[in-house]
């Protein structure tokens, strides 16, 4: 595989750094992988035009978010005629510092990048669409090692013109043994492992020593196809990692057997199977799942089922079980995870069928409310700080919301997204699709769209 190193003189310029960032964004989701910032001092209103824009950089189309270190932004991006690009800007002033890149050329529907990095002390981790993970040194921008998820387990690659691609029922081109959407993992570190889900034909999940990039434990292969990343929830007070998987796709698996998806619980350390939840319906699941607290665990999906919530419960025998508690079709997200706050989650349930906008739903399953178009709410990312929520709409604008279960309220918005036309047959049917995670660190909100990451200033 070819790789290409790419520095930048400024990068030599601004090595040392003055200012070191009190509160990073190291992961999806944020420091504790829940879409929450301890960040204080949110502006409480906006100018007309929105809050200031800091900077912006110009990237390629796709859905990779940021994630942000020590005053340094990470994001994978990528161009499909050549391969994925870890960047490196310099949080303060948007200049590019370096970016690795790898060959790993291919496009499939929706092209472009797809996951958020993870980063610690020492290294950065990213897995790009075709299943290169790479462990990259924070000091050096090298390589320190690199595997792949996919091909590794027996997946034949997504992205080798020689392979024989099966014809979907949709009408529609499914490369075959190869996720319809391409892998999409934001990689989990928990203490010295990094933990994706693989879901290949070898491997369901799948855990590395992050230092070294050996195996330290695998499972089969859990079911269908997955593009949800892993989450942790406690259970009895213990870390189960939680995994989500898809139920069959209907159009683009017409030809396999149509089985429901599962939400399954795993040992950290072993990557024992402790507990399944085998009666999920969502056929292209994206978000990951939440601890809801008290050993509940809600998931969410798009297509078409909406949410579940389980009870986790160690049974007589030592062994754990499952409950539902909750089914229903009037909450969901087709990317994101929800906010859970106070006792209240907040989602965006904008699907291919429904437009119910930014929804509000109670622990027991009832739905507070629903903007539905008014306004719409549909893929975007949200962010909660200081008692505020901080959104995107998955179109254009950005938004500042006060939760609140009894009412919508919105204190300020402004149009700050591009809009981007893509080439791709099927994805210009979704009009903007900026549905990038966003991250805030130091004060700065990162967001991207099709064309640009922006950096915009929003505390006092």
């Amino acid at each position: 595989m070819k790789l290409r190193l790419i520095f930048t003189t400024a990068f030599m310029l601004i090595f040392i750094t003055s200012n070191i960032c009190a509160q990073d964004w190291p992961q999806f989701l944020g420091p504790e992988r829940n879409s929450t910032s301890p960040q204080k001092n949110l502006l409480r209103s906006w100018p007309e035009n929105g809050p200031d824009v800091l900077w912006t950089a110009d990237l390629g189309i796709g859905y990779g978010g940021p994630v942000v270190k020590d005053g340094k932004v990470y994001l994978l991006d990528r161009d499909d005629q050549v391969g994925d690009k870890l960047r490196c800007f310099d949080l303060n002033s948007g200049e590019e510092l370096w970016r690795f890149e790898y060959d790993a050329p291919g496009s499939v529907m929706f092209p472009g990048s797809r996951s958020v990095p993870v980063v610690d002390d020492k290294h950065i981790y990213s897995c790009g669409p075709y299943g290169d993970l790479y462990c990259l040194d924070l000091q050096t921008h090298r390589p320190v090692w690199n595997v792949n998820i996919w091909t590794d387990f027996g997946g034949a690659p997504g992205n080798d013109p020689s392979v024989e691609e099966g014809e979907g029922s949709g009408g529609f081109s499914v490369p075959e043994n190869f996720p319809i959407w391409a892998v999409t993992q934001c990689p989990l570190i928990y203490g010295d492992l990094l933990i994706v889900l693989s879901q290949a034909p070898d491997a369901g999940a799948v855990a590395y020593n992050k230092n070294r990039g050996e195996i330290a434990w695998k499972t089969p292969n859990l079911g269908n196809e997955s593009y949800a990343s892993p989450s942790v929830a406690k259970i009895d007070g213990e870390d189960h990692i939680v995994f989500v998987i898809s139920s069959t796709n209907p159009i683009g698996r017409s030809e396999l057997p149509q089985t429901l998806g599962k939400i399954v619980g795993i040992e950290p350390l072993t990557g024992e199977v402790l507990w399944e939840y085998d009666q999920w319906e969502c056929h292209i699941s994206v978000p990951s799942a939440v601890d809801a607290g008290d050993n509940k665990i809600l998931v969410i999906g798009g297509y078409e089922l909406g949410a579940v919530m389980i009870e986790v419960e160690r049974q007589a025998d030592g062994k754990y079980g499952t409950t539902e508690l909750i089914r229903t079709e009037e909450f969901g997200d087709q990317t994101k995870p929800p906010l859970l706050i106070d006792g209240y989650f907040y989602a965006q349930y904008g699907t291919n069928n429904k437009r119910d906008g930014l929804t509000c739903m109670s622990m027991d399953g009832e739905i507070m409310w629903k903007t539905k178009r008014d306004p719409d709410f549909n893929k975007g990312s949200m962010i909660y700080a200081d008692g505020l929520i901080l959104a995107t709409d998955g179109s254009k604008s950005l938004y500042l919301i006060d939760p609140d279960p009894n009412e919508f309220k919105l204190l300020a918005s402004a149009e700050m997204l591009t809009a981007t036309e893509s080439d791709d047959r099927m994805a210009s049917r979704f009009g903007t699709m900026n549905w990038a995670p966003i991250a805030l660190a130091d004060g700065r909100l990162l967001i991207r769209d099709q064309s640009r990451l922006m950096c915009i200033k929003v505390t006092r």
